[in-house]
């Protein structure tokens, strides 16, 4: 999910390229409806959106039983203080802006293995990822 369509179709593009299928919204209440209708494999989240941040809106996520356990990745040009206040709500990975392709595809290929695995690990690094086959991304980018 990103509310921005450049970053969007960047982030469709890169992903598809790696065999993933990709869904994507432009914004925090958009995401939340996909991802209910399309369950993907990881949800990627900027920050800032219009309606609903990327923060509340993995909030609504995590307290949801249907998505509790989906990978949930910040992608955005976020400090500290949003890092922080995405581990409390439960925030799996970070990726910040502006960022490498191979990077956000490193991080999406690492939370869909974890979930496939069936465990969650949360807190990957601000830059290291590990940010969403059948993945379905729903962009907030859009993996929801």
């Amino acid at each position: 999910m990103d509310d921005n369509k450049v970053i969007r179709q960047l982030i469709r593009v890169n992903l598809e390229l790696e065999g993933l299928e990709v869904v994507t919204a432009a914004d925090g209440a958009e995401c939340l409806d996909v991802v209910h209708q399309v369950r993907p494999d990881v949800v990627t989240l900027d920050v800032v959106m219009p309606r609903l941040d990327g923060l509340n809106t993995a909030a609504r996520l995590r307290a949801d039983p249907r998505t509790r356990d989906m990978p949930l990745a910040i992608v955005s040009a976020c400090g500290h203080p949003e890092i922080e206040a995405g581990l409390e709500v439960g925030v799996d990975a970070f990726l910040s802006k502006p960022f490498e392709p191979a990077e956000l595809v490193r991080m999406v290929g690492q939370l869909v293995e974890r979930a496939r695995g069936g465990g969650r690990e949360r807190g990957g690094s601000p830059d290291a990822g590990g940010d969403a086959a059948p993945v379905k991304e729903v962009d907030q980018p859009a993996v929801p």
